[in-house]
């Protein structure tokens, strides 16, 4: 079976590279503050051999720039971590560009988030900006049911493919977050046709027990775990930072990608990385899986 590589993780490469303290604004402080980095991290993926850039808007939602005090460059904001993400693509001469669009509110939260109506209008005006750069959306992280169906309610109409990306406990690969069982996302199918389904941000692990879970999936079916040793209470709360989280000190590209292994087995056309996940995984991971 064909294996599509996405790139790896994009906020915690910043802060590394930038030597920077990590703020609240994680990744969209240092693409404000050095715009450069960001290419750079898009053009070290695509070497590495990733057919897929993920823009750098994960977190660029209008709940975590007010307040920083950058509500006013919202748009602005969208369309130059797209933008980035394109040059890159341009530069190196093929693959697809994505856009990430991170849980409201902050994420790993296993509540059902802010009503509806709200959450799905907030998904909506963010795709709609970004729909003149991207192939497709990768809604990322997401925890719960509920916060599942608001963003593909928002995104959805726009004609685009739209991947859907959940994330599991940590400590139980066959639950969401929200503590509901992860094969019960299927079920949203027959009202929100997502093009694919992905396991993001947990640890390898918990996504391993996962995609087993959800393997024969009638949609394409991704993993790309994160490089953390866990996701802390503290970190729970809007507006920390990921000094709040542990990286690990036994995943290297190597060890990454024999959990890959597992997850192509058990049926995972799409892999790629998350947090603390850098380009010489995703280098090892085309090594091994690329077509």
């Amino acid at each position: 079976m064909p294996v599509a590589i996405l790139d790896g993780g994009m906020g915690q490469e910043l802060i590394h590279r930038s030597g920077r303290d990590p703020t609240g604004l994680w990744a969209t402080q240092v693409m404000i503050d050095a715009p450069h980095l960001v290419r750079e991290v898009h053009d070290d993926y695509f070497a590495a051999g990733a057919s897929i850039a993920t823009a750098n808007t994960y977190a660029l939602h209008r709940d975590r720039l007010e307040p920083a005090g950058q509500i006013a460059r919202f748009d602005e904001l969208h369309h130059l971590a797209c933008e980035l993400a394109v040059q890159a693509r341009d530069a190196h001469g093929s693959g697809r560009v994505a856009a990430a669009l991170g849980p409201l509110e902050w994420s790993y939260r296993g509540d059902d988030g802010p009503p509806f109506a709200d959450a799905a209008q907030s998904f909506s005006e963010i795709a709609k900006i970004q729909q003149e750069h991207v192939d497709l959306y990768i809604l990322e992280t997401v925890s719960s049911l509920a916060r599942a169906k608001a963003a593909l309610a928002g995104t959805l109409p726009v004609g685009k493919p739209v991947w859907l990306a959940v994330t599991v406990d940590d400590d139980d690969g066959t639950r969401l977050r929200s503590g509901e069982p992860v094969e019960s996302i299927l079920d949203l199918l027959k009202d929100y046709p997502f093009t694919a389904l992905l396991v993001n941000c947990s640890i390898p692990e918990a996504v391993t027990t996962a995609v087993a879970r959800l393997s024969g999936a009638p949609v394409p079916l991704g993993a790309y775990a994160n490089g953390f040793t866990g996701i802390s209470q503290a970190y729970l709360e809007p507006g920390s930072a990921v000094d709040k989280l542990a990286a690990r000190t036994d995943l290297g590209p190597s060890e990454y990608a024999d959990f890959a292994a597992r997850w192509v087995e058990d049926g995972a056309a799409i892999i790629g990385g998350c947090c603390d996940v850098g380009p010489a995984h995703i280098r090892e991971l085309v090594k091994r899986f690329a077509d």
